[in-house]
């Protein structure tokens, strides 16, 4: 398979960037990594390690924070380990998958290669750096150690992949919908200016790109449930909702799909009625 690769250094706003993009056919992938104040957010991939590698031993850091364990943010962490000797930082939920040898699909491995070993420090909930105080926030949903980080002093916010798009229109098949409905409205309980993803990167007007995907996907919850009760299946609910069959469905084997968006919201509402059926019970005996 032969992959083509890129990448991208910039600067905005004091924060310097790598953006590595991988393309095989018609599909392609980036993700960034971030550099402030002696802070290095995310590590970059493996299979573009050329340009992480080369990104990471020109930059000035003191410690690591990766927004979650996914191989595409934590794929150069092991390079770190070994050469840097700094400490890297997780949430405690996947420092110890971490330490052991990554087990994901083919796909995946083929974008982002195969992500060595490390061993990480547990994520604090605030932390500082050389000139600034740092929030790590719970933001699950994408994976179960999503966290997202907020320097106080600048107000910028790094989203990991809690933004993305605007309109999301397929999701793993782990991911949450309500659960990042949760995480969407609990970083906009914070006070920040700007929002770096690690996907697009810099996002203009980032609070109000976050409040338009929230109001989004409670509209897409909101669309799902009123369907159920119509009773259509998921899988007739999928096709209303997202016709479109996007390449990644099928080059993924139906690990990303739309229906995976469906599902999320199903399922929480089966709990949901499962859990006031039994209060009501229990309030009767």
């Amino acid at each position: 398979m032969f992959l083509k690769k890129k990448s991208y250094l910039g600067e905005k706003n004091g924060v310097s960037y790598l953006n590595g993009v991988v393309k095989l056919h018609n599909v392609t992938l980036n993700v960034h990594s971030y550099l402030v104040d002696g802070v290095l957010i995310d590590t970059g991939a493996q299979s573009l390690h050329k340009y992480f590698e080369a990104f990471i031993d020109q930059a000035d850091f003191d410690q690591v924070m990766i927004t979650h364990f996914h191989e595409d943010h934590s794929g150069c962490a092991a390079y770190i380990e070994k050469t840097k000797k700094l400490p890297i930082y997780l949430n405690e939920k996947t420092m110890d998958y971490c330490t052991q040898r990554a087990d994901y699909p083919l796909y995946r491995q083929v974008f982002w290669g195969r992500r060595k070993p490390f061993q990480a420090k547990a994520m604090p909930d605030t932390f500082t750096s050389r000139g600034a105080t740092w929030e790590a926030i719970d933001t699950p949903g994408h994976a179960n150690d999503h966290k997202a980080f907020l320097n106080r002093e600048t107000g910028q916010l790094f989203t990991g992949d809690l933004f993305i798009s605007e309109r999301t229109k397929v999701a793993l098949k782990e991911e949450s919908i309500p659960t990042i409905i949760q995480s969407l409205e609990r970083v906009l309980t914070y006070d920040f200016k700007e929002v770096f993803c690690s996907h697009v990167g810099y996002v203009n007007d980032g609070r109000a790109a976050l409040q338009r995907k929230l109001e989004y996907l409670l509209s897409i919850k909101h669309s799902v449930l009123t369907l159920q009760k119509e009773g259509d299946s998921a899988e007739v609910i999928r096709n209303k909702l997202f016709p479109k069959q996007y390449p990644i469905i099928k080059f993924s084997s139906g690990e990303w799909d739309s229906l995976h968006i469906v599902t999320s919201i199903l399922n929480e509402n089966h709990i949901i009625e499962r859990e006031a059926t039994l209060k009501g019970t229990n309030h009767f005996r």
